[in-house]
């Protein structure tokens, strides 16, 4: 499958998909600096693929995908001292986490192709 626009991405839609969820399990969470630092980190997996795609080289392109990476590894990073000061459930702590190994393998397999 061609890929003409970022939203044909896979690792972009998980990460859409991801960061629905963060907002939803931290909505009511009154610990505002970790409930903001979280959704930064989520939305900054989908923004950074989003951009980087729209940069139009392959370096340029790359480079934003280590950074989506990054971020994917800081929101599976927070949602450990999520659920340990549960915030969140155990079980969307799984959920959440399966996912960002998802997207992290995806965001790795197009840094591969490119």
């Amino acid at each position: 499958m061609k890929i003409e626009k970022f939203e044909d991405i896979i690792g972009w839609q998980k990460a859409g998909e991801l960061t629905i969820n963060i907002y939803k399990e931290f909505k009511n969470c009154r610990d505002f600096s970790f409930r903001d630092q979280i959704q930064r980190a989520a939305v900054s997996i989908m923004n950074n693929i989003a951009e980087g795609f729209e940069r139009r080289t392959n370096k340029e392109f790359i480079n934003f995908l280590y950074i989506a990476k990054g971020s994917c590894g800081e929101v599976r990073s927070i949602l450990y001292l999520a659920v340990k000061l549960k915030y969140i459930s155990d079980l969307s702590f799984k959920d959440d986490y399966q996912l960002t190994l998802e997207i992290s393998r995806l965001i790795s397999g197009l840094i591969k192709t490119l």
